[in-house]
């Protein structure tokens, strides 16, 4: 029996960002029925995180400029988005589910396909003690203040690698609160061949070189080829040990650790799915993390393979403007490519927290991997509790998999979570909503 569904459109897109707007104007624009559906109050994205009435998105910058384009675009392809929408994925009906956390019920979308644009992610590897509060990802902080212009109290270490610590650290000093230091583990400007390389992208090299301006003026050390090795609490205050690449280390006493390791996409729970009908599709930086530009051209590219699809010809997707950054990501990978092999992971102590929402610990990994019967990824995730907390191994399943991997070299182990529906947790009260409305 054909169930009806609460939203019947030509596609559905989800998330609010620069690829998954793009996406829904382009498929408008094709005479498309869509319905765009996005997880916070406003839309916008990391990128293009939206400010709270207390603060306002610098005028006249590039990113203003390029948000008010898409704005715009946004508007006269009268698009209405669906905010506080959550995607939970698609039932065994061929339903997209909708946890509509407005109305506190899960919402069924009868659609043909289903373009999933829900961005990156944030990198951060296990260091002892990043478990302690006042530790926080370089991103959480680059959202703080784009949401209410003002940043952590008192003194603040950017810690990691990547491009990201060099612009928060820019950001930072803006507000007139330039951080300690940004402990960097590569060293960038020892690779003059691939800056010289970087020419090809004046755009960066614009931002590149305003941000260490901006850096440079607020006085913050850029301290290239360290690394953060620990963090401890002393007297109220968090102490930062670094070490420098000749391992000579120094203590730095500060009240906030931001941290970054990078971004991958955030695809976690995301199935890979046969085509059908709804089929799904991945865009931007859900796909590959390229940055803003390339999420926006796969957008629109991904908006164009899913009309051809639904057209029945031949879809492509790849854009001369992804190709593009991709080959610049790998231009900045090369340059932060950090300068010590330290072992990675398999030289953490066995009391560094491997998994944050659990408490669980590398010791423990590493006692369940030494036992007689072997155990495998089921195993360490049910019994172990490794990616079993709120977030669902979101920021510690790669970490385990890894350790797992250095315990056992040349032995294949799957996946710490299997990719399954809902991709997101649901309250029960919203489900029981859904089928009471069901029955009215």
């Amino acid at each position: 029996m054909d169930r009806p569904a609460d939203i019947s459109c030509d596609a559905l897109v989800v998330g609010g960002g620069a690829a998954g707007i793009a996406a829904a104007i382009e498929l408008r624009g094709a005479g498309l029925r869509v319905e765009l559906a996005e997880q916070r109050p406003a839309l916008g994205g990391a990128y293009y995180r939206q400010p709270a009435r207390t603060a306002e998105m610098q005028a006249g910058s590039r990113r203003a400029k390029r948000w008010s384009r898409l704005e715009e675009q946004l508007r006269r392809a009268a698009v209405t988005p669906r905010l506080r929408h959550v995607f939970l994925g698609v039932d065994t009906d061929g339903f997209a589910l909708l946890d509509d956390r407005e109305a506190g019920r899960v919402r069924t979308v009868r659609t043909r396909a289903v373009i999933v644009a829900t961005g990156a992610v944030e990198r951060v590897l296990p260091r002892p003690g990043w478990e302690l509060d006042g530790v926080m990802t370089a991103g959480g902080v680059q959202m703080l203040i784009k949401e209410t212009g003002e940043a952590p109290r008192g003194d603040l270490l950017i810690a990691g690698s990547g491009p990201l610590t060099v612009a928060l650290a820019a950001d930072l000093a803006r507000l007139g609160r330039p951080p300690v230091a940004v402990v960097e583990a590569g060293d960038p400007l020892a690779h003059p061949l691939a800056a010289l390389r970087l020419a090809a992208f004046p755009e960066l090299v614009a931002e590149a070189t305003a941000h260490l301006a901006r850096m440079r003026a607020g006085g913050t050390p850029w301290l290239r080829g360290s690394r953060l090795a620990s963090i401890t609490r002393e007297d109220g205050r968090l102490v930062a040990t670094v070490e420098d690449r000749a391992g000579a280390a120094r203590r730095l006493r500060v009240d906030t650790v931001a941290l970054h390791d990078g971004i991958r996409p955030n695809d976690f729970g995301l199935p890979s799915m046969a085509r059908g009908e709804p089929f799904v599709l991945r865009a931007g930086d859900c796909r590959e993390a390229l940055g803003v530009g390339a999420a926006e051209a796969d957008g629109r590219a991904a908006a164009r393979e899913a009309a051809a699809l639904l057209a029945g010809t031949a879809p492509q997707r790849d854009t001369p403007e992804v190709s593009r950054q991709r080959r610049a990501q790998a231009l900045l990978a090369a340059l932060f490519k950090p300068v010590r092999d330290d072992g990675g992971l398999a030289t953490l102590p066995d009391e560094t927290v491997l998994c944050r929402c659990e408490g669980r610990t590398v010791g423990q990994l590493r006692q369940m991997l030494t036992e007689p019967d072997p155990v495998g990824p089921r195993e360490i995730k049910l019994n172990g509790r490794f990616g079993m907390g709120s977030c669902q191994g979101r920021f510690c399943a790669d970490n385990v998999q890894a350790l797992i991997a250095a315990a056992r070299p040349g032995t294949e182990t799957g996946p710490l979570s299997r990719d399954r529906w809902p991709a997101r947790p649901v309250l029960i009260a919203a489900l029981a909503a859904q089928e009471e409305a069901r029955e009215e």
